[in-house]
């Protein structure tokens, strides 16, 4: 394989692919800008996405047989979608909202090589425990929450207000691993085989 590019400019994506041994890869984040289809289940909508950040970023290399990685992430809270806040004031809102409360974060994984692609997704179950007000204006002011789905991130400071995690644990931080794996199997491409290439 000529070439590994991940499309994404996400720093935590970018780092659980090094923490996997994939140090030989090229970042090309995807121009492609989708809202989720509410019309779709929370999977498919990701998916669905994932695969369209993809193609595009597959359309514009010359090297058909690189492989092209992909992913989406989004919180869904009563069926709604919640995305990155477009400022302080909506971020406050999300995390009011998720407050002492379970809510789903999906992730959409999509891997383009040669003329194979494999589209898949991840749910996981994150349960907040009750914030106060105090505690939301902190968060919010450190910054963290305004480039994450839902407002937080898991890895961060953000791992203060959660009480439970069902499912996996870096799908939430937006990139399934064991399930990014799976799917690179099914592509007749072993982890270990870009591991040993990284």
């Amino acid at each position: 394989m000529s070439r590994i590019i991940l499309a994404s400019k996400s720093p935590r994506r970018s780092q659980l692919l090094r923490e996997l041994g994939i140090g030989d890869f090229q970042i090309i984040p995807s121009l492609s800008e989708e809202e989720p289809d509410l019309s779709l289940e929370p999977g498919e909508a990701v998916k669905h996405i994932s695969m369209s950040k993809a193609r595009e970023v597959y359309s514009r290399i010359s090297d058909p047989e690189a492989l092209v990685i992909a992913a989406d992430t989004l919180v869904y809270l009563d069926g709604r979608p919640l995305g990155k806040p477009a400022d302080e004031a909506e971020a406050r809102d999300m995390l009011r909202a998720l407050s002492g409360r379970e809510h789903l974060v999906v992730t959409g994984i999509a891997l383009i090589t040669g003329k194979r692609a494999i589209g898949d997704s991840e749910a996981t179950f994150v349960r907040f425990r009750p914030m106060t007000e105090a505690e939301i204006a902190w968060y919010v002011s450190t910054g963290e929450p305004m480039d994450k789905a839902g407002a937080y991130g898991a890895q961060g400071k953000g791992a203060v207000f959660i009480e439970g995690i069902r499912g996996d644990f870096f799908n939430v931080m937006g990139l399934p691993l064991c399930r990014l794996a799976k799917d690179l199997e099914g592509l007749g491409i072993p982890l270990v085989s870009l591991v040993s290439e990284g």
